[in-house]
């Protein structure tokens, strides 16, 4: 069962997307099968777990362009922090 999410998730990963996704969806579907509560649980959770995600992504959008914006300009928030 494990064994072949892993492979599907390597398979996915070296672009083979066809075989890693029947794969992946294989593994996960006998997990499933096994313990229908937890997945049950997890999709009804699954809205909340979406949202969470997304407020990880834009605070790591932000820090990225906030790095970005300083490799341009270094020292221009010591510039302005200091009034130089």
């Amino acid at each position: 069962m494990f064994g072949s999410i892993g492979a599907g998730a390597l398979l996915l990963l070296t672009r083979k997307r066809p075989v890693g996704l029947t794969l992946a969806v294989a593994g996960l579907a006998m997990l499933a099968s096994e313990y229908p509560e937890k997945f049950e649980g997890l999709l009804q959770n699954a809205p909340d777990y979406l949202h969470k995600g997304m407020e990880i992504f834009a605070a790591l959008k932000k820090t990225g362009e906030r790095l970005a914006t300083d490799i341009e300009q270094p020292g221009a928030d010591l510039n302005a922090e200091f009034g130089v």
